[in-house]
């Protein structure tokens, strides 16, 4: 990528064979849901995708044309349990502070706002969807105003937002009463998308051996019970916790797979050699197995995790 803000790599980061390239980026997310008309109505008129496809047992929804969000009618698997892994939240990146205002107006006016948050790097709505998946809608900061480490790490904190000054920003606001009686934008604008996926995980550890030494992310900000990993010096196209103590795989509804996207089928070559070799010589299982388009890795906790070439078709 170049030194903009769509945080999907950077013409200086490294390009070694041991690590996923600039450009990589988080494709498309999908959930299990129980009910599919009340998911799908939330992902449509809160976070303001758009419905692509729909029949009764499925949901494609995105942005401009562009797939963003699958939804899996399952009402016959149980609900996530207090000890699986899965989801902490999907992020929906929209490509302004005035897009991030008008989500934060859909979500005053139609949900209800969880919390909100400064990472210094990014303005970020935290919400929960109707069966209890977490989402979090965010605008990055220009890359050049990102704080950085001395090793060019980028550095997040968690501080209150300025929540009235994102509403501020949103578009209509300046027209005839102001932004409190402007009309709630109902679409999420071109060039959202999915900025990156958090889940819970039952090792930190273990998450690493799948992600970093296999795919080849490489490791940002961390601490004793959270790790961020990125390519392309991005601040994370992933992040785990193991904040609430999961200590079972992902069984129940939530998570159902997401994709990893990389530049070409070099990449895609580099990163299942990584995964061939890290699954010889250590002790965590996880799976591999051959798709149409890439390959579909199912990691220790149970979570899918697809890869493609960007030049390739989702499937």
């Amino acid at each position: 990528m170049t030194a903009t803000d769509d945080g999907d790599g950077d013409a200086a980061a490294s390009d070694r064979d041991d690590r996923l390239p600039p450009g990589t980026r988080i494709g498309r997310a999908a959930l299990r849901v129980a009910d599919l008309d009340e998911t799908t109505a939330f992902y449509r008129d809160v976070v303001g995708l758009v419905v692509l496809d729909r029949d009764p047992e499925r949901a494609t929804l995105g942005v401009d044309g562009t797939p963003l969000l699958v939804l899996e009618r399952d009402a016959d698997r149980p609900a996530r349990s207090r000890t699986d892994a899965g989801l902490f939240h999907t992020a929906f990146r929209v490509p302004s502070r005035a897009a991030l205002g008008e989500a934060l107006g859909r979500v005053r006016e139609r949900w209800r706002l969880d919390g909100a948050s400064d990472h210094l790097v990014s303005e970020a709505l935290y919400l929960d969807d109707p069966e209890g998946n977490g989402v979090e809608i965010y605008r990055d900061r220009p890359r050049g105003e990102w704080p950085t480490d001395p090793d060019g790490t980028p550095r997040m904190a968690t501080d209150p937002l300025d929540v009235e000054g994102v509403a501020a920003a949103a578009a209509g606001e300046g027209e005839e009463g102001g932004a409190d009686s402007a009309a709630v934008v109902d679409r999420a604008p071109a060039g959202t998308d999915v900025g990156h996926i958090h889940l819970e995980v039952t090792s930190l550890s273990a998450f690493e051996t799948v992600y970093v030494d296999g795919l080849g992310f490489e490791v940002g900000m961390s601490g004793p019970d959270v790790r961020f990993v990125a390519a392309g010096g991005y601040h994370h196209h992933l992040g785990a916790n193991t904040w609430r103590g999961r200590t079972t795989p992902a069984a129940g509804r939530g998570v159902a797979w997401f994709e990893v996207v990389v530049p070409d089928a070099a990449a895609l070559e580099a990163a299942r050699s990584r995964l061939n070799a890290v699954a010889g010589e250590n002790e965590v299982e996880f799976a591999v197995a051959e798709r149409a388009d890439g390959f579909a890795v199912t990691d220790a906790d149970g979570i899918e995790v697809q890869v493609r070439a960007a030049e390739t078709q989702s499937l």
